[in-house]
């Protein structure tokens, strides 16, 4: 059997269907708030391996024309977590453990979950969960962009990234230097869920492994309402549904955990059957695409995503290039509500019109 080194990993979880792995050692996460430091998760971890799977850019062209939801929430994001994960994390896992060393996936959560804190024997257990984004800045793999989104060197913010722990001494990757966000903040502008900072002092500050990384501070209540098409500008499925009403999202003080229980309330929620209402979500198609795939994600990362990748692309800052532009006409998005009848009428057509599964 051949000696398990960080080469011998990466090229097994590339052969696997990774795009790209990178290595931490665990002294890397000195210092770190105990809710997300993988030593709390397993004391005896010495190496965090992490993997990162690209989605193509084409899964964000419905969203960007207007025509197609579905193929970002099935191809861009919850089942390339959910089949990418298991596959190329646990398989890796495995090979890892063949090899007579203890591999340990590790599943994201929302960090505000509770209770969390480092496990005391006797006490009510933690909730930990390392922060994959930071996970992939520790092993080398690229940097965190302005809006949070992690930027990888080649294909820019269209990443998605699993990890792993290891008792077993793996030469780490040395971390990057930041060279792909130019700070340029078109990400703040286009979002239309106002989460994402505009001044360059409303930020995150990190010490990691003896140097500076900063992002943005995302409002991350504004950032889950309008991920999941409370927004209404950047929902065709709320606007046809519930024509009259806007959320105030771009204002909210909504926290993340408020904001995900209200999400999934809307989509599960029904009416009451009595044959004037229907028996069926509040929003129709929220809950059919989560019966169908077990998420919904709705405005397709307009500012984080696919503002960042354009502006990425236009000034040649990573490697995936590509032959024609991704934005040739105006992206969509709906007037907002009480915008002038003009616009209020073209809205109202769009919405009627929205697709369906």
């Amino acid at each position: 059997m051949r000696e398990l080194t960080a080469r011998t990993v990466k090229e097994y979880a590339l052969q696997r269907g990774a795009d790209d792995v990178g290595v931490a050692n665990i002294g890397r996460w000195e210092g770190a708030p105990p809710h997300m430091d993988p030593r709390e998760l397993w004391p005896e971890a010495r190496s965090v391996v992490v993997v990162v799977k690209r989605f193509p850019r084409g899964s964000l062209r419905g969203i960007e024309e207007g025509t197609h939801w579905n193929n970002y929430t099935f191809y861009s994001y919850n089942r390339l977590n959910t089949v990418f994960r298991p596959r190329v994390v646990y398989e890796t896992c495995c090979f890892v453990e063949d090899h007579g060393w203890e591999a340990m996936p590790v599943y994201p959560g929302v960090s505000e979950a509770h209770p969390h804190g480092p496990p005391k024997v006797g006490k009510v257990a933690p909730n930990i969960y390392p922060q994959y984004r930071i996970a992939a800045v520790a092993a080398g793999l690229g940097e965190i962009g302005w809006s949070k989104v992690f930027l990888h060197p080649v294909y820019g913010p269209r990443v998605r990234i699993g990890l792993f722990l290891t008792d077993a001494e793996l030469e780490p990757d040395p971390v990057r230097e930041p060279s792909i966000c130019d700070r340029c903040r078109r990400c703040a502008s286009a979002c239309p869920g106002n989460a994402i900072p505009k001044d360059l002092d409303e930020k995150v500050t990190i010490e990691l492994d003896g140097r500076t990384v900063e992002w943005g501070d995302t409002h991350m209540g504004r950032c889950t309402l309008t991920h999941h098409g409370l927004a209404r500008e950047a929902s065709p499925f709320m606007a046809r549904d519930l024509p009259h009403m806007d959320l105030g999202v771009q204002g909210t003080n909504i926290t993340e955990e408020e904001a995900y229980k209200t999400c999934y309330t809307i989509a599960q929620g029904r009416w009451r059957a009595t044959g004037e209402f229907p028996t069926d979500s509040v929003v129709q198609y929220y809950r059919q695409i989560l019966n169908h795939v077990g998420y919904f994600a709705i405005c397709g990362a307009k500012g984080c995503v696919r503002e960042c990748m354009i502006h990425l692309e236009q000034k040649r800052r990573i490697g995936n290039l590509f032959r024609n532009p991704f934005r040739k006409r105006p992206a969509w998005q709906l007037a907002p509500l009480g915008a002038a009848a003009e616009e209020e009428d073209s809205a109202t057509r769009a919405a009627e019109t929205a697709p369906v599964i």
